[in-house]
């Protein structure tokens, strides 16, 4: 049963700029989210090896809900990674962070998929900050990374990948007990600890394929969210 406010419901105080409006401040977090109904190749930083046949491209494809599909050229080892341009989320271990995406990959045990925040890097596999998800050539187990200075903290995820089926990972990074809260289909996986998060370095949303054998590679992105609580806000 839906349950109705009529009067409203906000998150400041009485006495804040926006206090009196019926609605949450949305200006209390940071957002970014991306439901790829179109592709903005300008916002991305685009890497990709193209040795293969063919080449890389990434295209709005049809589908429910809004579909961004990364192509790859056909050679083993070919990629196509993105990473927003400007790194615009810090970790702070007083603030929120949370992260979620859903997502497939044409070939489940012969793909290397990277999906979350990371430092910009023209490697994101192999990225020595960060906060994100991995499934590496030759696994259909997805890891999930908190990584600073190339030292790691990892939780490895329960329902394992399958081919161009899709799944949704998340994080939520709680300042009340210092861990990372992992999720893999909205089901809790499990917690890691903040010991290595990458306090030190601005992130950027981060995702990419990469081939693990001869032959092209297809990851499809439905949506990304991402979010952290402000660091700069006085208001009650």
């Amino acid at each position: 049963m839906t349950t109705h406010f009529t009067s409203g419901v906000t998150n400041v105080g009485a006495g804040g700029t926006l206090g009196k409006i019926k609605q949450p401040d949305p200006t209390k977090y940071h957002t970014y989210f991306n439901d790829f109904d179109v592709y903005t190749s300008g916002d991305w930083t685009v890497t990709t090896t193209e040795a293969g046949s063919g080449s890389a491209t990434e295209a709005i494809i049809d589908g429910d809900g809004g579909l961004l599909a990364l192509t790859n050229a056909a050679g083993d080892d070919d990629n196509d990674f993105l990473q927003l341009k400007k790194e615009t989320f810090k970790f702070e271990s007083t603030k929120q962070l949370y992260f979620k995406a859903r997502f497939k990959t044409s070939d489940a045990d012969a793909s290397d998929v990277v999906m979350g925040l990371q430092l910009t890097d023209t490697s994101p596999l192999d990225v020595t900050d960060g906060i994100f998800f991995l499934l590496t050539d030759g696994s259909t187990t997805l890891q999930f990374i908190v990584e600073k200075d190339g030292t790691q903290s990892t939780l490895d995820l329960p329902t394992v990948m399958a081919d161009d089926t899709f799944t949704t990972v998340g994080f939520v990074y709680d300042p009340k007990d210092l861990k990372f809260h992992v999720f893999q289909n909205n089901v809790l996986a499990g917690t890691v600890a903040s010991t290595n998060a990458p306090d030190d370095e601005e992130l950027n949303v981060s995702f990419g394929i990469q081939n693990g054998a001869s032959a092209a590679k297809v990851m499809t992105i439905d949506y990304v969210l991402a979010g952290k609580e402000r660091t700069a806000d006085t208001e009650l």
